[in-house]
Parts: structure tokens; C-alpha cells; sequence
């Protein structure tokens, strides 16, 4: 989720003193752009969730793996590559849905009875809810440093906000059966923009031009 297209570069001072200088020298590694990554993490995990909301598919066994390993530990790694970018907003974007989609898989794991039917007994839908809500304020906000970024990325992070939405309504059975649809139609829109933008990050990169458009950022916060 870089603001910044093209590859990023970070930058370590590597001290040169010596007895006869005491200067430093900079020194620029070039590193790979993760956002591609994390967004195709991102697009497959949201793509199986999704249709399980959508009740295309049953049941939560199969949607765990993919939320374990692509939905977090995909973007665990582009948040550990852009703090290596000093890219803030990347880093705390990807690290903080990794986290989330760790969090559902173990939330998941405990509704199937796998750590005992004491814990599954004990569920109680709503602490989901205001787990989905402070996902929501995050989001919010996260949306607004979107605009600074591009186009694409701005429609995940509203879809995005739709779907917490959608989420956080439905645990507090709130309109329940419209919230669960809102939900289950905005992580597959979710899936299908995430596409698009990791198709974008690796083939502008790739061929060295736009071959994949992603909107210019609308600089309306930024001065």
C-alpha cells in the first residue's frame, strides 16, 4: 500500500570513521515494492470469505488456511518490507488486517470446538462486534490517508469500510440478514479491486509504464 508508485528504496548509514576520517557515507538498497504481495494476500483471502458469506460455499474449514497464510501472513510480510521503506501507512495498513485476519482464524477455530466445547459454549457474538468497530474507527481514518495514495487503493479501503460495517451490525444483529449481505458483497468487491491492484503493482513495475491505470491521488487533505 505505497503512496508512492514504482519501486521504493530505504536507506542505511553505514559509518566509514576511521583514525583518518570521520566522515559517513550513505548507502541506498534498492528493495521490491511489497504492496503486490499484501494486496494478492489480501484479494484471495476476502475471495474465499466471501463466498462463504455469499453461501456459494459452507462451513469455515477451508476459509482458515487461506485466512492464516494469505489473508496474514502475506501481509504480514509487505507490512515488515514497507517498515523497511519507512513507508508508515503501507506498514500499519497490512500489519494491522494481518493481524485481523490471525485473529478471525483463531475466533474460527475456537467456534469449530477445536480448544474444547468450554470455549465454544462461552461465545458470545457481540465481543466479535466490537472487535469489528474499533476495526471500523481504524479503517475510517486509514481511508482519509487513502486519498493521499491512489484511486484504487481509496476504493479497497472504502469497500473495506463497508464491510466492518456490515460486520459490526450484523454481531450486534442490527438489520442482521441486510448487514450480513452488505458485508458479504463488499469483501467480494473487495476481492476484485485487490486483484486489479496487485495486477497493477507487479505489470507497471514490470514494463516500466502505466499498463494498469490507478487513479491519481485526490490531494484534497495534503497541502
Amino acid at each position: 500500500m505505497s503512496a508512492q508508485p514504482g519501486p521504493s528504496r530505504s536507506g542505511k548509514i553505514v559509518s566509514t570513521d576511521s583514525p583518518h576520517s570521520s566522515s559517513s557515507q550513505s548507502v541506498k538498497i534498492v528493495t521490491a515494492d511489497p504492496s503486490a504481495i499484501g494486496l494478492f494476500g489480501l484479494a484471495i483471502v476476502t475471495l474465499v470469505a466471501s463466498s462463504q458469506k455469499l453461501e456459494i460455499t459452507d462451513g469455515l474449514s477451508y476459509v482458515i488456511p487461506w485466512a492464516v497464510f494469505l489473508g496474514a501472513f502475506a501481509q504480514l510480510f509487505a507490512c515488515i518490507q514497507d517498515a523497511k521503506h519507512n513507508n508508515t501507512f503501507g506498514m500499519t495498513a497490512f500489519g494491522a488486517y494481518a493481524f485481523f485476519w490471525f485473529s478471525m482464524a483463531g475466533s474460527w477455530l475456537i467456534k469449530l470446538g477445536v480448544f474444547g466445547a468450554a470455549l465454544a459454549d462461552a461465545i458470545d457474538p457481540k465481543q466479535l462486534g466490537f472487535a469489528f468497530l474499533g476495526y471500523l474507527i481504524f479503517t475510517l481514518f486509514m481511508t482519509i490517508g487513502a486519498t493521499e495514495t491512489n484511486k484504487v487503493l481509496l476504493i479497497i479501503f472504502a469497500l473495506i469500510d463497508l464491510l466492518f460495517l456490515g460486520l459490526t451490525l450484523s454481531s450486534f444483529d442490527i438489520a442482521a440478514e441486510a448487514s450480513h449481505r452488505l458485508a458479504a458483497f463488499a469483501e467480494l468487491g473487495i476481492a476484485i479491486v485487490s486483484f486489479y491492484g496487485c495486477g497493477a503493482s507487479v505489470l507497471n513495475t514490470h514494463f516500466g509504464r502505466t499498463f494498469l491505470p490507478v487513479g491519481a491521488p485526490l490531494r484534497i487533505f495534503k497541502k
